[in-house]
């Protein structure tokens, strides 16, 4: 009966979440705002949490929202972005030093201005790489609450700036109009779908980072790359992954209380500036040196969430290839040398005090 209970309460906290992701983002499409699908779920499902409601994202709807942002993903790929990889060695060898002096520069910034320690404040600069960087705060007895407003709000605020900035300057290309409506034929879209789901299955045997949404977009881009198939997915089946991934992001706020919120929210929006500002300067540098366009550089360098860029990739129409190898790139960075970093610089509050 208990189970039973219970079953059915996460069943309707998944389909609030889903209404009122859809709502946010029906209603900020509506509003004309950029990106408004994946904001404006995200803001709303991100109130409600904060709110206390039931907000709930079991597997299969994160693993079937990230396999249809994959695919949509690889049916953006052609020869021509391909053929544009050979920036890609440079452009990510300067990402992994944004990384590093992005996540040193908020880690001083976090334990002088706000007297964090230092495992606590590697952690929280440390961008990406979420789930990673909690069970590694854990275990070393860092202050996971924090640490999760910390890289929680980073990701909220360039999931919604981002966009707007980008469409304020004028910045952010347009995609043909017949990219947008080819859609594939249903035999079509049976072998995307099948390639996507073994693909992904194949990478998560193999436990690669982020291996449902990376292992459709390798399916799917393999099949639109080779020209096998040249459409994609219809137009409100990616709305729906949009508004997936916004409402995905909101739902982080579940676990967190406005009172804990409130309490780091200073110390996010800081270590946020001081991420920004470090990024900004080597995306100037590429700029100045190569010929990689503006808007694909931002948004491969801003240190958010793999998912939550690659999802706004879609939505700017930036090169899909080049954001996703770097965002891989970083989140591969940051997943093997943030432990070595913590064991060598990071030093829990405990330890200090002893």
């Amino acid at each position: 009966m208990s189970t039973a209970i219970a079953d059915r309460a996460k069943i309707l906290g998944t389909l609030e979440t889903l209404v009122i992701g859809a709502a946010g983002g029906l209603l900020f499409l509506w509003l004309n705002l950029p990106g408004g699908l994946i904001s404006g779920a995200m803001a709303t499902v991100g109130i409600a949490a904060l709110a206390g409601r039931p907000v709930t994202k079991p597997p299969i709807l994160t693993q079937s929202v990230l396999v249809l942002l994959g695919i949509t993903l690889g049916s953006l790929v052609s020869r021509q972005l391909i053929q544009h990889m050979s920036a890609y060695p440079l452009t990510i060898g300067l990402l992994a030093l944004a990384t590093f002096c992005s996540t040193f520069g908020s880690s001083l910034y976090l334990q002088r201005v706000h007297g964090w320690d230092q495992t606590s404040a590697l952690l929280a600069g440390s961008p990406g790489a979420l789930s990673q960087i909690t069970m590694l705060a854990a275990e070393k007895g860092a202050d996971v609450a924090a640490i999760a407003v910390v890289q929680t709000m980073r990701v909220i605020i360039l999931t919604a700036a981002l966009p707007l900035l980008l469409a304020l300057t004028g910045i952010a290309p347009s995609a043909p109009a017949e990219v947008i409506s080819l859609i594939a034929s249903p035999l079509e879209l049976a072998v995307l779908a099948t390639a996507a789901v073994a693909m992904a299955l194949l990478l998560r045997l193999a436990k690669f980072p982020a291996s449902w949404m990376f292992g459709a977009m390798i399916g799917s881009s393999v099949l639109h790359g080779t020209g096998l198939i040249e459409g994609g997915l219809p137009p409100w089946v990616r709305g729906v992954a949009l508004v997936g991934i916004g409402a995905l992001i909101g739902a982080r706020f579940a676990r967190m209380t406005v009172k804990t919120l409130l309490g780091h929210v200073n110390a996010a929006l800081g270590s946020f500036t001081i991420a920004i500002i470090i990024s900004a300067i080597f995306v100037a540098v590429i700029l100045l040196t190569t010929h990689v366009r503006f808007a694909d550089i931002v948004v491969a360098f801003a240190p958010g969430a793999m998912d939550a860029m690659l999802a706004l990739a879609l939505t700017l129409h930036v090169d899909p290839v080049y954001v996703g190898a770097h965002h891989l790139s970083r989140f591969i960075f940051v997943s093997i040398a943030t432990p070595g970093i913590v064991h060598l610089y990071g030093k829990a509050q405990d330890d200090m005090d002893d």
